[in-house]
């Protein structure tokens, strides 16, 4: 069985760090992704994979500083690591171009370390369910500390989570707000702002048209689609200031990056990774776990020891109490799952002693469709335990024990 040695910070076992073998996630987050495959190689770390999907854009340039013009269109993955394999002599960089959830167990297994640089929540919580089911208390190997960074203009924060040991990327959900929603009616009628314009676009315009079978965000096509279609409700409506990198930034969530954020957050993601294999100094991770960053004023840090939750669907053994009013039904009950900040899913299926509702395949869809108006009181009781899924979320199945509460929705 593992032991938690607090003091020395013994999890993994001391390592030489040419003998550790690192993997490095930043989908999205290049900028960042940039500072820690630079930092890492320039620690002394020899054996480290990297995995993006996306490709190199220009606008990248300004601060994604291992890509010159002529890379503009390529892997930013196979880029990145061929770029520094030629400045830093001896390491090896495996590149990865394709989705972190196109992954299997046995590739996750290889590595001593998983250290994150993602631009988004889905993402995030996905590696951190899968690093938790990859875990035996039987086998030390199985253990995968895993770093996560993230940066929002001025702010960011770099955490380091020892699964099922300490707090995990989920037990700490709440902390992340989910997305402001703008109002449907605001959209379809009266667009005032040209973000307006272009969730109309995303929204309304491509369900209605359906141009494509799935709508994917990290696809020029697609989102060229919705710039034009945005461009069009814009001038409609004389509204000024609908672009092409705006479209992206609303449909991704983008926020614009800042270069000494994103050098301040690696280098301590990669501060710990260093920690951790060379046992120097105490790591993030058991009394303390988080490390907040703002820089909007002055330069302000705070480090403080996240707990762990019980009720945690991910690393926790119990059902999260829910208030729930019984009078809504379950079409409402599903829409607001993506409003509570310990949830935020996009396309939750629900089973209690039965299916209630499921999202897919198509049959049981259609199956469990006349179960969405009928209220929570008519499908579970006072006390009831639900199982949630979201298909974004792989493994995660969330545990809710309902409490009926008549006045929720005036007090939630």
């Amino acid at each position: 069985m593992l032991k938690q040695n607090q003091e020395s910070c013994s999890l993994p076992p001391r390592m030489d760090r040419k003998e550790y073998r690192l993997l490095i996630e930043h989908r999205g987050a290049g900028g960042l992704g940039c500072e820690i495959l630079k930092n890492l190689a320039l620690s002394g770390f020899k054996d480290i994979h990297v995995i993006d999907m996306d490709t190199i854009d220009v606008s990248n340039l300004n601060r994604q500083f291992l890509f010159r013009a002529s890379d503009v269109g390529n892997s930013k993955a196979e880029i990145a690591a061929r770029f520094v394999e030629k400045r830093v002599k001896g390491v090896s960089i495996t590149p990865h171009n394709c989705k972190i959830q196109d992954k299997d167990d046995v590739f996750y297994m290889q590595f001593s370390i998983v250290i994150c640089g993602l631009d988004s929540i889905e993402a995030r919580r996905w590696i951190n369910s899968a690093l938790v089911n990859l875990f035996d208390p039987e086998d030390e190997d199985s253990l995968k500390p895993l770093i996560d960074g993230g940066t929002e203009g001025f702010k960011g924060q770099a955490r380091v989570v020892f699964p099922t040991l300490t707090s995990c990327l989920e037990c700490q959900l709440d902390m992340h707000a989910p997305r402001t929603a703008v109002p449907l009616c605001t959209l379809a009628t009266i667009p005032r702002q040209p973000e307006h314009c272009i969730e109309w676009a995303h929204i309304i315009a491509w369900e209605n048209d359906k141009p494509f079978p799935a709508l994917d965000n990290d696809d020029p096509e697609h989102i060229t689609w919705l710039f034009q279609k945005a461009l069009a409700r814009a001038k409609e409506f004389n509204i000024s200031g609908v672009t092409y990198s705006l479209t992206q930034g609303v449909v991704k969530n983008i926020i614009p990056a800042i270069a000494s954020t994103n050098a301040i957050i690696a280098a301590s993601c990669c501060n710990e990774a260093f920690k951790i294999a060379t046992q120097s100094n105490p790591c993030l991770g058991f009394e303390e776990n988080y490390m907040m960053y703002s820089g909007n004023d002055s330069i302000y840090t705070y480090t403080f020891k996240h707990e762990k939750k019980d009720d945690c669907p991910v690393c926790g053994n119990l059902a999260r109490e829910l208030a729930v009013d019984p009078n809504i039904t379950l079409e409402e009950f599903i829409a607001s799952l993506a409003e509570r900040a310990e949830a935020q899913l996009k396309k939750p299926s629900i089973t209690a002693e039965k299916t209630l509702y499921m999202q897919a395949p198509p049959q049981l869809e259609k199956l469990s469709r006349p179960n969405l108006v009928k209220k929570m009181g008519e499908l579970v009781g006072n006390g009831d335990e639900i199982g949630v899924t979201d298909p974004s979320l792989g493994a995660v199945d969330f545990k809710y024990k309902m409490k009926f509460s008549r006045d929720f929705a005036s007090t939630a």
